[in-house]
């Protein structure tokens, strides 16, 4: 027998990748079968599904979990083999204006709605960065400045993925009704939906050009959590002088995976990567994006959601809805549509 004692071995995130996979694989048909649907949202769905009616055991929750984050991350890395960093660069400054407009609308919704509807500072706060920016992440960025109730925590990442998945489901027959181009339908999904899951399903569902352009847009739109999160950590030291702002590092809230994406975007502007390659990059991206999106729809809760209470819920449609006719009539004023 050993005289050292094993050390207790961390959660195997195998069995909830391979689930993760699996009912991916079958998301990923039915996009096919269904294309003006499309895997991503095949995706959701089905993960929503098996876990309202088959919820998986806590064993596959760390994998599950993992691939809800991480495997997202490297399909957006993947996706930047087929952008040039030209490409990148002349969207994000493209999409500048729109990006602003919206995130401004977002702030003044958040705060005049939240005191029309008497919710609380914090869940008000949470509820407007993530819609303004990137949803669950923008939240999980604040949290640890702001450090509010974990059951309001709760009801704003609850809230902001009902709309999500909302988005995600009606923005492409929305844009195709209204006669949006592949980049006005970009533009808008990058600039009006939170999640860069969402946009990037969204944006896929529409067409292959509307998912490219709303990826940069988003992932030029996060960047904003940088200055916003800084902004209200400096807010939170002045008010309470000493609290709230003494934990926050920028290195935990920098979305690193936007560096890598840009990385590949130079490595495809070099041309060091074969032509033939590309398509095969970007159907990898695609299959990484399905599994992503199966993780999350597995990771949902919809009881829980339902039972958040209808006044957060009434606060995130009312900001999830100036921020979508904001980014449309701001691209109508500047005559992208």
């Amino acid at each position: 027998m050993s005289s050292i004692a094993a050390a207790p071995s961390a959660p195997s995130r195998l069995p909830g990748v391979l689930l993760a996979f699996a009912i991916a694989a079958v998301a990923y048909g039915l996009g096919r079968l269904m294309p003006l649907v499309g895997g991503a949202v095949c995706g959701i769905v089905l993960g929503i599904l098996v876990r309202q009616f088959a919820p998986p055991g806590a064993r596959f929750l760390p994998g599950i979990r993992f691939a809800a984050k991480q495997v997202l991350q490297w399909s957006i890395v993947a996706l930047g083999f087929g952008l040039s960093i030209t490409q990148v660069a002349h969207t994000g400054l493209e999409s500048l204006s729109v990006t602003l407009a919206t995130v401004a609308a977002a702030g003044l919704a958040a705060w005049g709605l939240g005191k029309l509807l008497r919710v609380d500072g914090a869940l008000k706060l949470l509820i407007g960065v993530g819609t303004a920016i990137c949803g669950g992440s923008a939240i999980a960025a604040i949290v640890p400045i702001v450090k509010p109730d974990e059951h309001d925590t709760a009801f704003a990442i609850s809230t902001i993925f009902l709309f999500n998945l909302v988005a995600v489901l009606l923005f492409p027959p929305l844009g195709h009704w209204l006669g949006l181009s592949d980049l006005g339908f970009g533009l808008w999904a990058g600039t009006a939906i939170n999640d860069t899951s969402s946009v990037v399903a969204a944006g896929y569902t529409y067409s292959h050009a509307a998912g490219d352009y709303a990826t940069i847009v988003k992932l030029t739109r996060a960047t904003l959590i940088i200055p916003i999160s800084l902004a209200i950590a400096f807010v939170v030291a002045w008010r309470h002088k000493r609290g709230g702002a003494t934990d926050f590092s920028l290195a935990k809230i920098f979305p690193w995976f936007i560096l890598w994406f840009l990385v590949a975007s130079v490595i495809r502007t070099t041309g060091i990567v074969p032509a033939p390659a590309l398509p095969v990059i970007h159907f990898i991206a695609e299959c990484l994006i399905i599994v992503a999106l199966t993780a999350i729809g597995l990771s949902a809760d919809l009881r829980r959601m339902a039972s958040t209470g209808h006044r957060p819920i009434l606060l995130g449609l009312g900001v999830w809805a100036a921020v979508a006719l904001t980014s449309l009539l701001v691209q109508h004023v500047i005559g992208r549509w």
